[in-house]
C-alpha cells in the first residue's frame, strides 16, 4: 500500500481517516465551496433579485387579475424584460411571459397585457 501524504484542500492540514477525505473539517470544506461557488451564487442572487422585482411591479399594476399598462410606464419603474421564469403560449400561438406567477403579453401600440397565473398553487 502506497503512503502518500495527503492534505486539507482549504487549510492544507495533514488528513487522517478515510482515503477519499478532502478536507479536515466542516468548515475548511463549507469555506473552500462557497469560495468556489461565490460567482455562480451572486450571479442566481441578481437573477432572482430582477425576478422579484419585475413580479412586485407586475403585481402594483394588476387588478382584478387583468390589466393594460404603457411598456414605457414598466420600464420607468425599472421593469427588465429580458429576465422572466417561464413562457406559456396559448393554442392560438399567443404567448405569455411569466415572473413567477403574474406575467405579461406585449400589445401593440406599446401597451402590455398584465395577467395572474389562476393555475398557481
Amino acid at each position: 500500500m502506497e503512503n502518500v501524504k495527503r492534505s486539507c484542500l482549504e487549510c492544507n492540514e495533514s488528513l487522517h481517516g478515510r482515503s477519499d477525505q478532502k478536507f479536515c473539517s466542516d468548515a475548511c470544506r463549507n469555506s473552500f465551496n462557497n469560495r468556489e461557488r461565490s460567482d455562480s451564487i451572486l450571479l442566481m442572487r441578481n437573477i432572482n433579485n430582477i425576478l422579484r422585482k419585475n413580479r412586485k411591479i407586475l403585481f402594483t399594476h394588476s387588478e382584478k387579475n387583468k390589466t393594460k399598462v404603457l411598456r414605457e410606464k414598466l420600464i420607468q419603474e425599472g421593469f427588465n424584460f429580458n429576465h422572466f421564469t417561464h413562457i406559456y403560449t396559448t393554442k392560438k400561438g399567443v404567448i405569455y411571459y411569466f415572473c413567477y406567477d403574474y406575467g405579461y403579453l406585449n400589445l401593440e401600440g406599446g401597451y402590455c397585457f398584465i395577467v395572474k397565473d389562476l393555475n398557481e398553487k
